[in-house]
Formats: structure tokens, sequence, C-alpha cells
């Protein structure tokens, strides 16, 4: 029987979706070993989502950027933090290389035949049993299960403090009277909408007199000026140009779920970051297989718009489009296809999407 740890430390560097799906693992940690220190290693631009995180001692960052130098201070602050108990979430051999060189005597991960890369689960001796679905979060049910307990429940959301929820910001829009949150994606994925597709799916909602955010990271900025620009005369139409945080990301979230609104937005890091924030969500997916990666659960809260003429190709997990038209998955869904899943998703309880 395992002696009872008194620091352990989570595995999961990347991306954002992935690090959201790994929260039912911290939960899990916080409630079944209370008295435990609890760190976290992940990426340093996705640090900012765990520092409020109530229970998280130490958030370890790693720049992945940052070569040698980066491997050398991760090493001390790892030895510093001095875990006796690591957890790999990720199941790669980078995730694996840096759960050994945590120095904990026990180290767990998922089952070999959930990781990624399985030649790492040679570096992580203890495994969870294999997952019982398709889906990320299957993975981390099977771990949560395996480090808590079987009647462990699933907790998906980032822990907002009432503190948090409280905040006034006077670059933030209003979010409780929305009928649809549109993040835009970012340029040059294979995953993303185009352009034009956003600036149309815009005039279709304003023609049907709804509310709408179209909302914007560091990373879409300049796309979101180019929409919000094309969008100027749109009534109804509002913009949140390069909001900045993934707390106060969160937070946005948190706040619209509370009224109408529907998050519409790509398979990306923010949609998932909005349905575990108690979003419903209109996922637009084309290369990937929403089983796998779309929102949890894709039943009653959430839907899927897909290509109506998908190519043979899809789904694919390049990361890189090979087809000889580009990524047409994703050209192939039309705005008149999102607001036909917005209408079913806000009932006619909200006429004005549905009164075109």
């Amino acid at each position: 029987m395992p002696t009872t740890p008194h620091r352990i430390l989570i595995v999961r560097l990347s991306h954002l979706g992935d690090v959201v799906h790994t929260l039912p693992v911290f939960h899990a940690l916080r409630a079944s070993q209370p008295e435990a220190e609890l760190a976290w290693v992940v990426q340093r631009e996705f640090a900012d989502l765990l520092r409020g995180l109530p229970g998280l001692a130490r958030t370890i960052e790693f720049d992945r950027r940052g070569g040698a130098r980066a491997w050398r201070a991760l090493r001390r602050e790892l030895a510093d933090f001095g875990a006796d108990w690591a957890l790999d979430a990720q199941g790669n051999l980078k995730s694996a290389a840096v759960t050994r060189l945590s120095g904990a005597r026990r180290r767990t991960g998922l089952a070999r035949s959930d990781w990624r890369e399985r030649a790492g689960s040679f570096l992580v001796p203890e495994r969870a049993a294999p997952s019982r679905g398709l889906h990320a979060i299957d993975r981390m049910r099977a771990l949560c299960e395996h480090i808590a307990g079987a009647g462990v429940g699933l907790r998906l959301d980032p822990a907002l403090s009432a503190a948090e929820l409280a905040l006034e910001c006077d670059d933030e829009p209003l979010l409780d009277d929305l009928d649809a949150l549109v993040h835009l994606a970012t340029p040059g994925d294979v995953r993303s909408w185009p352009a034009e597709r956003f600036v149309e799916l815009g005039r279709a909602l304003a023609r049907r007199g709804a509310r709408a955010l179209f909302l914007s990271g560091p990373a879409e900025a300049d796309l979101g000026r180019a929409v919000a620009a094309e969008l100027a005369e749109e009534r109804g139409v509002t913009h949140w140009i390069g909001q900045r945080g993934l707390r106060r990301l969160a937070r946005a979230f948190t706040l619209a779920a509370n009224g109408p609104a529907v998050f519409v937005g790509c398979d990306s890091g923010p949609m998932h970051l909005a349905w575990a924030s108690g979003m419903r969500v209109v996922c637009l997916s084309g290369p990937q297989d929403a089983r796998r990666t779309g929102p949890w659960p894709i039943a009653g809260r959430h839907t899927v718009v897909r290509a109506h003429a998908e190519p043979d190709c899809a789904p694919c997990r390049a990361r890189t489009c090979s087809h000889a038209e580009g990524p047409v998955c994703m050209r192939r869904v039309t705005a008149e296809d999102v607001i036909a899943a917005l209408e079913r998703m806000i009932g006619p309880a909200r006429s004005a999407v549905t009164a075109g």
C-alpha cells in the first residue's frame, strides 16, 4: 500500500484544451488528499488558468522554447518542490521525462493503451486502467478513479472564487443578455473557420435581431479588428478584441453561462474552457473526431456542426492539411448551418435568433 503522499505533482504541459481536461484530476486529488501539497507543471502560456486554483500550492512553469536552459530551470524547481508522487496526465515522451525528472518515488500515469507516445510509459511504472470511452475526458476519468476510487466525482470547472466573479472590469462588455458568444479562430490553424464565415455569421445574426459578442484573444486580435470593421454597421453585434488572461476568459464564460448565451467556436482551447465553465456550446468541427475532442458531454448541452459533404480524409489528427484544396472540411460549414444549430440550442424562449 503506498504511503500517504505529502507533495503531489501533476504533469500536464499543454495545450489549453488538454489542461482544461485535466482539471478533474486536480479536483479529485484535492478531495481525496486534502492534507497534501499540490503542484502542477504546465507550459508558461497556460499557467494563468491555474494560478487561482484554490488548493494549488505551486504552478511550475515550463518554457517550451527555452531549450537546455528551460530544462535546467525546471529541474531546479522540481527539486525544490520535492514531490513524492507524480502524476503524468499527458502521456507522451516529454511529459514522461518531466515525471521522471521530478524525482518522485511513486509515478502514476495513464494506461499504456491511452498514451499518445507509448514509449514514454516505461518511465511511469504505475498505470491506471484503460479508459472506457474515446474522449479525452474518459482517459482523465480512468486516472481519477485510479487515484481517488471508483466513486470519485468528475468536477470540470476552473474553480473561480467569489472575488473573481465579483470583479468589476471597465473594459468588459455585458455578458448576461447575449444570444451568442462567438470566439474567433486562430488564423492558420487547420481547425479554424475562415474569417469570411465569421463575417457571414455576424450578418446573419444581425438580420435576425440577435445579440452577439465576437471575442478574440491576443492571437486573434488582428482578425478581431478586421471582423469588427466588416460588421461595424450591424446592430446588436459587439466585439471584445484582444481579451487577455485565461482566468478572465473563464470568468466571462461563467457569467455568460448564467444567461441564455450559447458559445460558438471551433474545436479549440477556448471552446473547452467554455463548456467547462458551464456554457452550452456549438462546436464547429472539421478535421477532428468530435467523439474524441469535442465538447463534453456531446449530448444535451452541446451540439457539433460539421460540413454536409465531408472530404474522404476527415476526420484526421494532422496539424497541416494535405487536401489539394486546403481545409475544405471547415470551409464547407456555412453560417446558416451555425444559425440552425443555434436555433436548436436556444429554443423558442428566445425568439431573436429564429425571427429571420
